[in-house]
Parts: C-alpha cells; structure tokens; sequence
C-alpha cells in the first residue's frame, strides 16, 4: 500500500493544524506561491508517488509468478519432481516443460492485457491544480508533494491531506474518510493540538471532495502517511463484486467440487485394481488439470482488456476492467439531459422583468452575478458572458460572495454600485422566491411581494418552462455589511427572469431508438422543472413519457418507490439524493442499472449503480466513481460501448462453453475408460500435451467475431444455464469418445499405443472443431471465426496429425498408425461435429430459449 519508507520521511508527529500560516511553511519549507519543480522532483524520489497503491515494478514477476498458484499446478510439479527422484526423467522433464508452456502462455496473454489497460487509464487521469514556480497549473495527482500549494473548487477531489490557507464557503463531504453523510464546513485557522480528527476544521483529508466554495490549501502528507492511508485495507469500503464475478466464483467453485470427487475416486479405483501408484497418482492430477479451467482467469482478463481496447477505439474508456461485463448486461440507463440527450452548449434565450419586457437591468445584474462569481464554472454563467458581456461594460468591484450549492440552489455576489453594497442572486425560480418579499415593478417602482403577484410571476416561469426554456429567477437588495453569508439571503427584491435552452442533438431521436433496440430504457433524471423536461420528451420521439417529480418520490414509501420508478421515464425536479434512491430501487427489481453523471452531487449514484458512467469534461469527483469515462459525451457512443461490452461478455461465455462441452466430456470418458482397460487411456504426459493443445486456439477467442442476433439484447451470467450446457454437451463428447473405444478395440484391434495415439488424434481434433461449433448459435458455417481462432484451430489440427510422426511423437509415448486408423477416427469427427451443431440448435430453441 504504497511506499514502505514514507512514514518515516514524513513527519507524523508535526502537529501541522495547531500552527500558523508562517510556521507551516517553515516547517513544510515552502510558501503561499508553493515550491519550485527542482524541489518538488526531489520530493517526489524522497516521499515517492501520492498513490496508495504499490509500485508495479514487481508486477511482471508476481504476474508470472501468480500462473502457478492454483494448486493442482503446484501437486503436479511436485509429483513431476517425486517422478524424476524415481528415475523416470523423460517423463518429468516433459511434465514440466508443458506446465510452464502453459503457464507462460496465460502470463503472455495477461502482461500485454495489464499493460494495455494502464496506458487507458492515463487518459482519464485526475489531476489538481497547484502553484509551482509561483506559476498555477494542472498536474496529476500522483505528482503531489509535502509542501505543494494546492487550489480547490467544487467537484475537486481532496488530493492529500492539507491544512487551509484561504477558504470561502467551504464544505467538504468526507463521507468515504468518516462515514459521515452531512457535507462538513471547513475554515482556515488553527485548532487546538488534542483536537481529534473530526475537529480539526482547517484540515482537508484525502479521500473528500469539495461539494460547494472554494479554498488554497498546503499538502502536509501524502500517500500512505495520509489519514486515509493510515486506515487498513479491512476498514475501506471495497468495490463490490459484479454478477458476473460472483457468476464465475460459483461456476469455479462447481467445477473444482466435481474435479475433487472425480480425480479421488479415480486414483482409488486404479490402486485397486492394481495399477502403478505414481502412474495412477499423476493420470488422476492430468485429469483434474483438463477439468479445472486453470485458463479461465487469463482468458477473462484477456478478453476484458481487448473489449477495453477496442472501446476506447469507440471513445469509452475502461477504469474498471470488471464492469464491462455489466455494461454488456444493462437493460436501463439512467442519465442527465444535458449533454447527452440536449447539445450541452446551453445559449440565453432572453433576460426579462415581471411584465415579460427586456429588462437592462435585468440584464446587468445577470452578467454582474455570473462574470465576478469565483466558484465551479458552469454552463449558465458562460451563456450570460457570452450574450451580455462587450468592452464598453465596467463591471464592478467584488466584496465578497455565497457560492452556489445544491441544497440552496442560489449564488449571491457582493458587489459595490455606486458606492452602496448591493448583494445580487442568482438561482432557480422557486428558491430565488423564498427568500424575495419585494418585486420591481420597473425602474424606481419596489412594491410587496403580493399573492396576486407571486401568481403572476409562476404564470411567467410556467409559460417559459412549458416552452421548453430552463427559467432562472434573479433579485437584490442593498447591504449596509462588508461581507456576507446565506443569512443575507432575505428580505430581497424580485427583478427578473433569465431563460436559456440547450436544444436536443439531431442524434438524440436515432440515439435513444438505437438504445431501445439494444433492449436498453433510457429514463432521464434531472433538476430541471417537469415541465422543461415534459417539453425536451415531446421533441426527442419519447411520447406518453411518464414524469415523476422528486417532491412525489419523498412521499413514496420503499415498495411503492420501487414500483413507481418502473413506470417512469422521466424523473424531474430531483434533489441530489435521490438520484442514488432511484438507481437502487431499480436494482431490487432485478435490473441491471447503469447510471450517466458529470456533477458533483452524481459520485453517490455512480457507486450505487452496476455500471456507472462519466464523461471526460466531469468533475474529478464523478470521473473518480465512475467505470467508465466517455471522451465525447454522446448516447451513440454509449450505444456502441455497450455492443462492445456485448461482445466482451459473449467471448468469456464461449471460453466457458468450450470447457463444459469437449473437454469436460474427453475427461469424464477417460475416467470411465481407465476403470474398464487394463491400460492407462492416455499417460499422464498426453493428457496434459492434450490440455494444452486444446488451449491455444482458446486464448485466441478475445478475437472472436459475434453475431448480431446476439448482441441485440443484454445477457445475463446464469449457472443454470451452464449447467444444463455441461450435461447435454458432456454427455454427448462421452457417447462420441465411448463410439471411439469401440471402433479402436473392436474395429481396428488396437494395441496400447495404438489405442493411445488414436484417441489422442480423435479427442484433440474433434475438440477443435467442436471450438468453432460452441462459438455461435448459428449453423456453425453460417457464422465465421476471427482469422485468429480460425487459423490457431488450423494449426492445432495440423499439429496433431504431424506429432505421431515426428521423433517427438514417440517421446510422448505415440506410435504411426495405419491410414485406415485416420479414415476411421475423420468420420467419427465428422459425425460428432454434424450432431453437435444439430444438438446446439434443438438446446438453444427447446432448453435455452429465455437466454
């Protein structure tokens, strides 16, 4: 967890947040313009990266390493050393040689697939801004120091731990570090030396985000030494696993279970019938390594990181290599509008008083609020600039601001008119009208705010809103105080209206039908008012839609929340909370739930949904949480993501069918068959050349084409399913290989080798044919393999046959057979190959239709 020599470079006994301003940069030597790049490279050698995960310079080692830890592996080498102490070298080496083929074979796949998904992710990198050579800039995080000078807004994620220099406003969740859901106000100062944690106000913790103000901040530690470094790895919250994780736990843990119970009886069964021990001992561990998908683990990371690449060739990036399976599985997104559905390039529409007249005041206190506002930038205020702003405007002096936050919906300036302190507000309608107990009827004319006015006013606001126009309030009143706080906001003068609209995308319509054909429902959740919302439906072809406000959802008890967001496809007015309640309501419906946000209140619905998504304009908290960072915000790429996630999940699920069918069959023959023949079906060293084999045309299926028939619609891991494949599929490779005793005994009058090197040829190729008829629902040549695993295939079948040939061939215990051998055992291929793909359809129509 990070470097083991931090704690002892940083000093933790310095009680940075009982000291004043000029002793921390003493002690930190640094000042309130930072440090330069010089010191700060040598920090960085000193403290090591702010990370608080290990250094990789070891990972190609334990990845190689960690090929060998299951372990059957681990008995097998053992009883190829104990073979070699007994004089049966040959043997041995050959054991050994094909254990570590197989074994660098996954390390291969599994290295290039890590590597593959480090460079991704530093495309998405959250970074910080801080002073270095008195000069502010971008950096990531990982490239902090103690010392560093570091400025925060809302939406920022806490890089280290820090104590406050400035700060305005300030609240911090420190939900992930306390557990403490309420955002915490900070403010600079000092704090006594005993202060516990939760006391120590002028202390940011690594592990928060800002939710509203801003502040500078010195790093005082970083990496492990952090407070948040400090907990154990027990104590942090983990990632959840996914269904399709605990889906392949399950499956494991079932294969392992049958391969424990077959291998046991096996090797007693041949002991007593008086078959060499060792020989009996490494026949039963060859069979439980053909049974045991030891490649399953390399195989989904391989395919994971292939579907990450070729995701982000669709502008969707992968953090979490474990969620595209879920991404593939989704059948309801949930999203903001902005962006999204709309352009994201929001344009003012009109500014406008009381008696809906363009108003120039109007005007100039919206572009006074927006211009000198210091807080997170958004949208609305660069629609203002844009319109208002020219260079004949002065624009006043600041005295001091409220930043916007979620629960007020309001930002407030102090600005200095004239001389007279004038507070300006700014926000949505309804929240700018609590707090106004005045209207401006026009330029010298202030009255009470009467009922007959208030409805006019929501007459106004309701027109614009069913128009389709986001509809902001603005008011004001003068201050006789220098500064000024929430508190201020009362007792105000209502001036006006500020309208905007963001129009839909011309691909929104396509988009959204493109979802619904995937068998994926869009159900839009958003701030704004229903009726903008209701308006923004209407024009992208979602007709009928069902809207729900978030002031309804309040009054809802749990059983009838989770009805009522089934029925709804637009979720309005939503307070930041409730976005996380939608999303786990429909997941107890059984859905799996993805969930598209760029804010800062979005971080506690991308954890709570399956599949969370950001874009790469987010704010670092969101693009944090998510699973996936989109680098153009747009449903087309989304829906090409999921095809991509489609096609990921539907690679894995071959692997695993391909397990289940010729292989598991091939093993429980030889179970049987070494029971009832006085000789071992195939030695140990066959077996497991036989294993490997059939193992590398499957490293190859990440490459794999998939139908389109089934990318059309979400799939879902399911270990019945699985199950009833292993059975149908096993039971028929057994029928084939038990016709292949028959004709190799009965038939042919096979000798030991004989019988040996033939069905060795019989189980290696039919397995690889039975590779391209497990593939695809498909008659198997209606639907072509990657080039890949077509020609792996191709030279696995060539192999084969050349082997007993070879000198090599009669290493491993294989003998020249007669042509009529090959004859017998091709049409006993052919006929395997032709029922399987019959018995593949009648499964999928008759045993498998719902999957």
């Amino acid at each position: 967890m990070g470097n083991t020599n931090q704690k002892s470079d940083q000093t933790a006994s310095v009680h940075y947040w009982s000291m004043q301003p000029d002793a921390l940069f003493t002690v930190l030597k640094s000042n309130e313009k930072g440090i330069s790049e010089e010191e700060a490279r040598q920090r960085i050698e000193k403290f090591g990266p702010n990370t608080l995960k290990g250094k990789n310079t070891s990972s190609a080692y334990m990845l190689f390493f960690n090929q060998f830890k299951s372990p059957i592996t681990l008995i097998l080498i053992a009883a190829a050393v104990l073979s070699f102490i007994l004089q049966d070298h040959t043997d041995a080496i050959i054991i050994l040689i094909i254990v570590l083929v197989s074994s660098g074979l996954g390390f291969w796949q599994e290295y290039g697939a890590s590597n593959a998904v480090a460079k991704l992710l530093k495309m998405v990198q959250v970074t910080v801004s801080l002073f270095r050579d008195g000069k502010l800039e971008e950096l990531p995080t990982e490239a902090i120091v103690p010392g560093d000078v570091i400025t925060l807004a809302a939406g920022d994620i806490i890089p280290a731990d820090s104590i406050l220099l400035t700060s305005q406003d300030l609240f911090v969740d420190e939900a992930a570090f306390t557990g403490e859901s309420y955002p915490v106000e900070k403010q600079e100062g000092t704090v006594d030396v005993e202060a516990p944690l939760a006391k120590r106000s002028n202390m940011l913790f690594m592990g928060s985000h800002v939710i509203s103000g801003k502040a500078t901040a010195i790093v005082t530690t970083t990496g492990s030494c952090t407070e948040f470094g400090k907990i154990s790895d027990r104590l942090r919250t983990s990632i959840p696993e996914t269904e399709f994780e605990r889906g392949i736990k399950k499956f494991g843990f079932m294969l392992m279970e049958i391969t424990l119970v077959l291998i046991l009886i096996i090797f007693a069964v041949n002991v007593l019938l008086h078959k060499p021990i060792l020989d009996s001992f490494l026949f039963s561990l060859a069979l439980a390594v053909g049974l045991t998908p030891q490649l399953l683990p390399v195989i989904i990371t391989v395919n994971l990181s292939t579907g990450a690449k070729k995701m982000a060739k669709k502008q969707v990036i992968v953090k979490r290599l474990a969620a595209i399976e879920n991404f593939g599985s989704m059948n309801i997104l949930c999203s903001d509008k902005t962006g999204t559905i709309t352009q994201g390039k929001v344009k003012l529409y009109k500014a406008f008083d009381g008696k809906d007249t363009e108003n120039e005041k109007v005007t100039q206190f919206a572009l006074y609020n927006s211009a000198l506002q210091q807080g997170f930038k958004n949208p609305i205020d660069e629609a203002i600039i844009e319109a208002f702003q020219n260079d004949t405007i002065t624009l006043p002096k600041v005295l001091d601001e409220v930043p916007y936050d979620f629960i007020r919906k309001r930002l407030s300036i102090l600005v200095a008119l004239d001389g007279n302190p004038t507070i300006i507000t700014k926000g949505a309608f309804q929240q700018v009208m609590d707090v106004c107990s005045q209207v401006q009827v026009d330029k010298d004319t202030i009255r009470p705010l009467t009922e007959e006015n208030r409805k006019h006013l929501i007459d106004l606001y309701e027109r614009y809103s069913k128009e389709g126009y986001r509809t902001l309030g603005l008011c004001w009143k003068n201050s006789d105080q220098p500064k000024i706080s929430r508190e201020s906001e009362k007792e105000m003068v209502f001036l006006g209206f500020v309208t905007f609209f963001d129009p839909p995308k011309e691909s929104a319509i396509t988009a959204i039908a493109d979802l619904r054909s995937l068998g994926v429902a869009l159900k839009i959740i958003t701030g704004d008012n229903a009726l903008v919302a209701e308006s923004l439906a209407q024009q992208v072809g979602m007709k009928n839609a069902v809207v729900v406000k978030g002031s309804d959802l309040r009054k809802m008890s749990s059983a009838a929340l989770v009805s009522k967001v089934l029925q709804a496809d637009i979720f309005a007015e939503v307070e930041p909370n409730q976005k996380e309640q939608i999303i786990l309501a429909l997941k107890k419906s059984n859905n799996v739930v993805g969930f598209m946000g760029d804010g800062i209140n979005d971080a506690a619905a991308l954890h709570a949904a399956d599949v969370g998504i950001s874009v790469d304009t987010a704010v670092d908290v969101a693009k944090e949480a998510a699973d996936f960072v989109l680098m153009d915000q747009d449903l087309e790429v989304l829906a090409r993501g999921i095809k991509e996630g489609r096609r990921t999940f539907a690679n894995t699920m071959k692997y695993i069918f391909m397990a289940t069918s010729a292989n598991f069959g091939n093993m429980f023959s030889m179970a049987g068959a070494s029971l009832l023949l006085p000789f071992l079906p195939l030695l140990p060293k066959q077996i497991l050349l036989t294993n490997l084999l059939t193992d590398v045309p499957e490293t190859t299926i990440a490459t794999d084409n998939v139908d389109e028939e089934y990318i059309k619609m979400p799939h879902r891991i399911d270990i019945g399913f699985i199950k009833k494949f292993m059975i149908i599929f096993g039971l028929l490779s057994s029928v084939f290989d038990y016709c292949t005793f028959g004709v190799l005994l009965l038939v042919l009058k096979a000798d030991e080798q004989q019988f040996q090197t033939g069905w060795f040829l019989e189980s290696v190729v039919s397995a690889a044919f039975i590779v391209l008829v497990v593939r695809t629902r498909l008659p198997f040549y209606k639907s072509p393999p990657s080039k890949a695993l077509l020609f792996s295939n191709l030279f696995v079948i060539l192999a084969v046959l050349i082997l007993p040939l070879t000198a090599l061939g009669s290493v491993f215990g294989f003998v020249v057979l007669p042509f009529k051998f090959y004859v017998y055992m091709g049409a006993i291929v052919i006929v395997y190959v032709i029922t399987a793909d019959y018995m593949k359809r009648w499964f999928y129509r008759k045993l498998a239709s719902g999957y």
